[in-house]
């Protein structure tokens, strides 16, 4: 059984539909770490500034990846959404689908949101600690220290390894809450049949599940998981889409050698340039798009699925694995992938709903 990381149904939020989310002190602590541009060396860079809340939870310079605290230090990865990363599966290998799943990052190294949130404050081209202590040593200045050691105990900060653990949970315990997994997008009011899609949305969506037309529903689900009974778009599986590869991040770093993805984690050539299936939701918000940010909009997006088959997009980055079954080739027309934008645009979160 595919075991979800976390509990989406927490008892300790509130939230209907254009009220606020209200937090507990171990959330309301995470979310103050999240939004803290103390934590990095240099200071000036906290989780928000990839994943910014304007920005469905992901970079706003919408670069092709995002620049470090030091700012001429740049990683390999688009910056991927921190929104409904809380439904995610533990990474495991489905016997039954022969295939890995689940995971955070693009390459499912992380096992939970907690190990997630540690990584980027310990990396040299994010946010350029050294230590744990010195992370640490920040949230011992920083002006959310009282209730740091509410939330953890007077002793909270004598033992900095288990701080530093703590401190990363209670940037998990935020991140599962329903101020970073609303889920009020347009589509989930019309799922809720409180509102109706247009005749181009309508159309969009029966491509978007039609095996034979657009077949986008085979990796990004529009039905409820069977485990959180949430509809995330996506099945958290992994594939080499045959992506190119990116010109503006081999210019960032001239030693830059394709990425192999999920092959460089569990040592299988056959895992080669695949990465994990994102979720569609606020896809409309997160550009640029794939793993290398190689693509800036939607259309590119859907001519690249449309026709990839055709050469122009240039080689795969990884030529091995290529999903040469669901994409590539779909012939659809312009109207139709027009017709499959209107559709995703939907899923995106704030939809406000007439009262009319």
């Amino acid at each position: 059984m595919t075991q979800c990381l976390h509990d989406p149904k927490s008892d300790n939020i509130t939230s209907t539909s254009g009220s606020e989310v209200i937090l507990n002190p171990t959330q309301l602590l995470g979310k103050k770490l999240f939004f803290d541009t103390l934590l990095s060396n240099p200071t000036g860079q906290s989780c928000a500034t990839c994943h910014m809340p304007k920005m469905s939870f992901t970079d706003p310079e919408q670069l092709p990846v995002s620049r470090g605290a030091m700012k001429s230090i740049f990683g390999h990865r688009n910056s991927p959404t921190v929104a409904y990363a809380a439904f995610t599966p533990y990474f495991h290998y489905d016997s039954i689908e022969e295939g890995y799943v689940g995971g955070l990052f693009w390459d499912g190294r992380a096992v939970t949101l907690e190990e997630q949130a540690k990584t980027p404050l310990l990396t040299q081209h994010e946010m350029n600690n050294t230590d744990k202590s010195m992370v640490v040593d920040h949230v011992m200045k920083a002006e959310y220290k009282d209730l740091f050691l509410n939330v953890y105990g007077a002793n909270a900060f004598d033992d900095k390894e288990q701080a530093f653990e703590n401190l990363a949970e209670a940037i998990e315990e935020f991140e599962e809450t329903q101020e970073i997994s609303p889920f009020n997008s347009k589509f989930d009011y019309y799922i809720k049949g409180q509102v109706k899609l247009t005749d181009e949305e309508m159309r969009g969506l029966k491509i978007f599940n039609d095996s034979l037309k657009g077949n986008c529903a085979a990796c990004h689900p529009s039905t409820p998981d069977p485990f959180t009974n949430a509809i995330l778009f996506t099945d958290f599986t992994y594939d080499n889409l045959g992506v190119p590869a990116n010109p503006e991040l081999i210019k960032l770093d001239k030693a830059y050698t394709p990425d192999l993805g999920l092959g460089a984690i569990v040592k299988q050539a056959k895992e080669n340039g695949k990465f994990k299936v994102s979720t569609l939701r606020n896809i409309a918000n997160t550009a640029p798009y794939f793993h290398n940010g190689v693509f800036k909009t939607l259309e590119e997006v859907m001519q690249f699925y449309n026709s990839r088959d055709s050469g122009k997009f240039g080689p795969p980055e990884v030529p091995e694995n290529v999903n040469k079954d669901e994409l590539g080739n779909l012939k659809l027309t312009d109207q139709e992938m027009k017709d499959v934008i209107a559709f995703m645009k939907t899923l995106s979160d704030g939809y406000k709903v007439s009262s009319e």
